[in-house]
Parts: structure tokens; sequence; C-alpha cells
């Protein structure tokens, strides 16, 4: 037995945290039974489960690394109609949701997975999973200013974590710098807001590696699935970087 939306979402409905509000707003059904409390257990091999009326399916694990490009939605659809990530996987039959988000104009490294639990483990806020970025700012940072990164600094919703910051590559004439960036939080926008309190605002952001996996040769707009190595991977990750007090 499991709770319903931890079962809703290893099935590749939706994130956990989706799934809560399925169940919430009274649309997921066990046996012909509207169920609305998070704490409800069923047995997805006995159990018939729907959302919206629909049964879902027991799918097979899938775990994919996509090169968003910039000016696309980490989501599964849009209202808007503007493109999403799900568009560059056109040939995928499994579904599959994005592994936390990038900004609209962030591009790089994002994980898309079917696998409820993994991406909850990845994602959660006591978990510090090391993510990091290119971030190519306006004029060249001083020492001093980096170092407040690496300390953390103080932004309207708090004190960041300290970051792992270092010089990647200097415009000789100064007008720019493009600083790696290492951090282990999730808040919206929290590199550029990071920049933008030392007064460099990003002018690109690319994420290069996410706990420990990197682009290396893929392609804008290209994905590939993850080795069985490469998930074990996550997972220790995860469980190594731990929650943290």
């Amino acid at each position: 037995m499991e709770r319903l939306q931890k079962i809703l979402a290893n099935a590749g409905v939706a994130s956990r945290r989706k799934c809560e509000e399925l169940i919430a707003s009274g649309k997921v059904t066990v046996n012909d039974e509207v169920v609305k409390e998070l704490g409800v257990k069923a047995d997805p091999t006995k159990d018939v489960i729907a959302v919206n009326g629909k049964r879902i399916r027991t799918e097979s694990k899938l775990y994919l690394l996509f090169n968003k490009p910039k000016g696309v939605i980490t989501s599964v659809h849009d209202e808007k109609g503007r493109s999403v990530v799900t568009d560059y996987l056109k040939d995928v039959k499994e579904r599959v949701y994005p592994v936390g988000r990038l900004d609209y104009d962030t591009e790089g490294l994002l994980l898309l997975t079917n696998d409820g639990d993994l991406a909850h483990l990845l994602t959660h806020p006591r978990h510090h999973v090391p993510k990091t970025y290119h971030a190519t700012v306006e004029k060249v940072p001083h020492g001093a200013a980096l170092e407040k990164l690496q300390k953390g600094i103080k932004l309207e919703d708090g004190m960041t974590a300290p970051a792992e910051v270092e010089y990647h590559d200097v415009d000789p004439e100064g007008k720019q710098a493009t600083i790696a960036i290492t951090i282990r939080e999730g808040r919206n926008r929290q590199v550029r807001r990071m920049f933008e309190a030392i007064h460099h605002p990003v002018i690109r952001l690319k994420r290069v590696s996410f706990a420990g996996l990197t682009l290396d040769n893929l392609q804008r707009g290209k994905y590939r699935k993850l080795s069985a190595q490469e998930v074990q991977m996550l997972r220790d990750a995860a469980e190594q970087a731990g929650p943290r007090t």
C-alpha cells in the first residue's frame, strides 16, 4: 500500500505536488469513489485508480537529459501557446515531467522523468543537490563582489546559502564576464537575483551541470536517455547531499 499521490506521480500523471492538487480538487477516484484526503493509501496492483475518469497505467521508468533552448517554457503545456519542453520529445511515448525548472530565458541542462520518487528527492528543499550555471554578466565583477556570493547574500526572500564561484571567461575589454556558479538551492530566478544584488545583471544564463551530470556534446534542443549508472548517480547525489539543518 502506498500513498495515493505517490502512486500517481510514479505513474507519470504529474509531479507529486501537482498530484496532491488533483486529489484535493476531487479529480481522483479509487474504485469509483472520489478521494480528497492526501493521506489515503491504495494498492496500484489491485485498486482501480483514475484521474478525471481515466484509469492510470503503470509506465516503465524513463529518465531524460535535455538541453533546453532559451525561450522555451519548462512545462508540458502552456495556456498562451508558447513552446514547451515536451515539444522537443515528440517521439517519446511515456509521459515525462521536468525535474525542477529553468526560466524562460535560461538554457541548458534539464532533467525529465516519470519517476515521481526521484524527482521529489532531487527537488525537495531539504536536499541540497548541486547545480552549476555559466552566468554571463555585465562588466567584470571584482573578487570582493564574488566573495559576497560565496558567503551568501541577502535577497528579498532571505539569505542564500554559500555558493561556489569562479571566473570562467573574461572579456579583455571588461564589457562582460562569464562566471561559473554552483548553488544548492532552488529559489525562483535565484542566480539572476544574486548577480543583480552585486550590480552585475545577467546577460545570458546556462545550466551546465546537475548533480554531477553534464551536457557533454548534447546539442541545444536535443535529449538523451540516462544510463542506469547515471540514474544511480542522481540518487546518490541527493542522498549524500542529504537533509541539512
